[in-house]
């Protein structure tokens, strides 16, 4: 029998419907939007299965909305299967707010509380840097030390000498590294890539330069925040983004949830030492597909299935 982690999206994920069948078919995911819409007092399953879609990508919305799909999967995942998580996986993971939706599935936070913590997470997000000063490139075919090295030319202006930030973000696994910092620096690193081979360097459209120290103010509020509404022992482990490696500490799950907001987030390293653990079958809980096929790329001997629709969790159940 696989040995199985339980693996959650972030943002980048999201698309108008998203949910919508999962409602339909079933009234355990219904209990959980309802349950995230009560607690926000704002009809967010409304504007995850209708749109509109620029409102949808708004990252305070965002994030609760891809938490609120995640937690869904697994009730209905439970119900319908008849087990608890720890009688199926042995750790979970999540990608940057993913992370939350992994401690809310193993009992480290309430579903109202992670909603709360990622709603006011992305309002954070957003404040922390003004429109338009901030930005962030997926450099494709490159790796950590390349990337390293391209934000170390590109922070420097060349016409002022000044000093701006630019520093990976995400490393993705696979030879996909992203970047974040002030947009011109951005724009330099983008252009050294490409002098350098990079197979593809672009803009991503985001709407703030997430994972780099311009993200400080958000740090600062979430550690406010997770003061207040403090994690819980997980009933399984978790590999925080931060630290690639499973904790189960509630202190240092809290100090790498702050560390997180300003850090890169280690996805690749997350999912070799998820593969280190022993285990063989990851599932993607939630909206799209991208966790499983990065995990096809970091960790090819292993399966990786995604369930975020009816149909793929009928899939996934005769799987677990």
């Amino acid at each position: 029998m696989p040995v199985h982690a339980f693996i959650f999206p972030g943002q980048g994920s999201q698309a108008v419907g998203m949910g919508r069948d999962l409602a339909a078919a079933f009234a355990a995911a219904r209990e959980v939007f309802e349950e995230v819409d009560e607690t926000l007092k704002q009809k967010l399953s409304k504007l995850m299965f209708e749109g509109p879609g620029e409102e949808l990508t708004l990252t305070e919305n965002t994030q609760p909305a891809l938490m609120a799909h995640s937690l869904a999967v697994l009730r209905v995942l439970e119900r319908e299967g008849g087990f608890t998580l720890p009688q199926k996986a042995i750790v979970v993971a999540g990608h940057s707010l993913g992370e939350y939706s992994a401690l809310a599935a193993a009992g480290a936070f309430t579903v109202p509380e992670a909603a709360r913590l990622l709603k006011l997470r992305g309002q954070a997000m957003q404040k922390a840097v003004p429109a338009g000063e901030g930005a962030m490139a997926a450099l494709l075919g490159a790796d950590m030390a390349q990337a390293r090295a391209i934000c170390e030319e590109a922070a420097t202006d060349p016409e002022t000498g000044e000093r701006q930030i630019v520093e990976p973000a995400n490393d993705n696994g696979g030879g996909q590294v992203v970047i974040s910092g002030h947009a011109a620096a951005i724009d330099r690193a983008i252009e050294i890539a490409k002098e350098k081979g990079v197979r593809r360097a672009m803009k991503l459209p985001v709407s703030a330069p997430f994972h780099c120290a311009l993200m400080a103010p958000a740090a600062d509020a979430m550690a406010e925040a997770l003061e207040k509404t403090a994690p819980r022992s997980p009933m399984v482990p978790v590999v925080p983004n931060v630290s690639a490696q499973k904790e189960t500490a509630p202190d240092t799950i809290r100090d790498l949830l702050v560390r997180q907001v300003t850090a890169t987030v280690r996805w690749r390293d997350c999912v070799a030492a998820m593969a280190d653990l022993g285990v063989d079958g990851f599932v993607e809980l939630g909206a799209g597909k991208v966790l499983a096929g990065l995990v096809k790329r970091i960790a090819p001997d292993a399966t990786a299935v995604s369930a975020g629709t009816p149909a793929e969790i009928e899939a996934v159940l005769k799987t677990l």
